[in-house]
């Protein structure tokens, strides 16, 4: 099959909806067989697969909760198994909970940080040691958010993990460059994603924040799903350590209000 993909295998976590169904269509659409991760949602995974299958690629559903080891393992097992090799990552999986930082209990903490940093962290490995066995090149491409970088007051969790993610992508460009293996981030700004429909539904809370972007709209999973297959194809073989913001200009613009 022809595409800026053919060939290549893909895992994609929290790909059942929004950004991460995006980047597993778009994928692919280019050729690539992917593989599906969902966590309790099946048939949200189940649509992710059908229409991945439908854009043209090959698609394969495994049940995976990041934040456990023995799952992050599995998911690059069946890669292997089921489709013979793997070549992307895209740790695409998170959370965010909401509390003063006075009111967080260990419990969300754990939860935050254990999806979205200790999940990634993990999965990276037990798929790059696979490429490294097999002298193979591979890229991981994590999605991250402008909380690596901007604050949000009343998600310190949510920023811990991210700005974790930022420093984890810059040491392991440079750990992994010699084995070929490339290390980015993609930071999202506001996007219309099923993690942002409470806001999206407040009028005012709505207008404040378009009002804080310069596009003056809201991102698609699309416009993310285009970046990341950017960095997963031939075109991004020489970028590595960077992160991607895509944000409408909100990071140049951002003011609480």
């Amino acid at each position: 099959m022809s595409g800026r993909l053919a060939g290549k295998v893909a895992i994609v976590t929290g790909s059942g909806s929004g950004i991460g169904q995006a980047i597993a269509i778009r994928f692919a659409s280019e050729g690539a067989s992917v593989v599906v991760d969902y966590r309790n949602h099946l048939d949200q995974a189940q649509e992710t697969a059908s229409k991945a299958e439908a854009a043209g690629g090959k698609a394969i559903l495994v049940k995976a909760d990041v934040s456990n080891l023995a799952d992050t393992q599995n998911l690059v097992d069946q890669a292997y198994a089921q489709l013979g090799r793997c070549d992307i990552l895209v740790n695409n999986a998170g959370i965010e909970k909401s509390a003063a930082f006075w009111d967080v209990t260990e419990a969300d903490y754990d939860t935050v940080l254990d999806i979205n940093l200790k999940g990634a962290f993990f999965l990276t490995q037990a798929f790059v040691r696979r490429l490294r066995d097999a002298k193979q090149p591979g890229r991981v491409i994590n999605t991250s958010s402008v909380h690596e970088d901007m604050v949000f007051p009343n998600f310190s969790t949510y920023c811990a993990s991210k700005g974790g993610m930022r420093m984890l992508m810059r040491d392991l460009a440079v750990e992994l460059g010699p084995l070929n293996i490339t290390v980015n981030n993609i930071a999202p700004g506001a996007i219309a994603t099923p993690i942002n429909t409470k806001m999206m539904a407040n009028k005012s809370q709505l207008e404040a924040l378009l009002a804080n972007i310069p596009l003056g709209r809201m991102g698609t999973p699309e416009d993310v799903a285009g970046v990341a297959l950017f960095l997963a194809s031939d075109d991004g073989a020489y970028v590595t350590g960077s992160t991607y913001f895509v944000d409408g200009g909100l990071i140049r613009n951002y003011h609480e209000q």
